[in-house]
């Protein structure tokens, strides 16, 4: 179940919603490379998911997550650090970076819900921790898989850092690409 705005119970919910969910050009190139990467791999397209996390404290909702620099003008958006996406000097325009950013009381988004924790210890701690990922570049391998630094890589490493479960598949048979990435990284100790 997942927290509800005014709901005064700390918990930590991990979402999953489909890429590119209100808008057009994300959902378009993920699913390009998507049958693209299921033609290389000799397997079916999947439906992609973005993973992100709605965390509750003292009766304050955020959503933590790592999503483009650019597209939200919102001074409030709780950007807490950022990376480069594609190639690392590349980085230098807010075009190629993405935020972490742990939005306070945004709206509540569609998608499939997990409620991993209500401790309020651990919540504070995926807050604290969120500022720390390693700012490895978008779209490129990292981990001894060869899985790419994605959204969802942010998200498994945060959750694999302060010791909640990573085995929450995305729903439906689809991908989270970058996940097992977030979680290899988090066991090699970065962050």
């Amino acid at each position: 179940m997942a927290p509800r705005p005014g709901d005064e119970t700390d918990a930590v919910v991990l979402g999953w919603s489909p890429v590119g969910e209100g808008g057009r050009v994300a959902r378009r190139t993920s699913w390009w490379w998507e049958v693209a990467c299921a033609r290389v791999q000799g397997r079916a397209p999947q439906h992609l998911f973005h993973a992100s996390l709605q965390v509750t404290t003292a009766g304050r909702r955020y959503d933590v997550e790592l999503v483009p620099a650019w597209g939200t003008s919102e001074r409030d958006r709780g950007a807490v650090a950022q990376g480069p996406v594609g190639a690392r000097w590349l980085g230098r325009s807010r075009f190629f970076r993405y935020e972490v950013r742990t939005w306070p009381d945004r709206p509540s988004r569609s998608g499939t819900v997990h409620e991993l924790s209500r401790d309020p210890d651990v919540v504070a701690q995926v807050l604290a921790t969120a500022p720390q990922v390693p700012l490895l570049v978008w779209g490129r391998a990292a981990g001894p898989s060869g899985d790419i630094w994605s959204s969802n890589s942010f998200v498994s490493w945060l959750l694999a850092v302060v010791g909640l479960p990573t085995d929450v598949p995305p729903p439906d048979g689809g991908s989270a690409p970058g996940w097992t990435a977030g979680v290899e990284v988090a066991h090699l100790g970065f962050g």
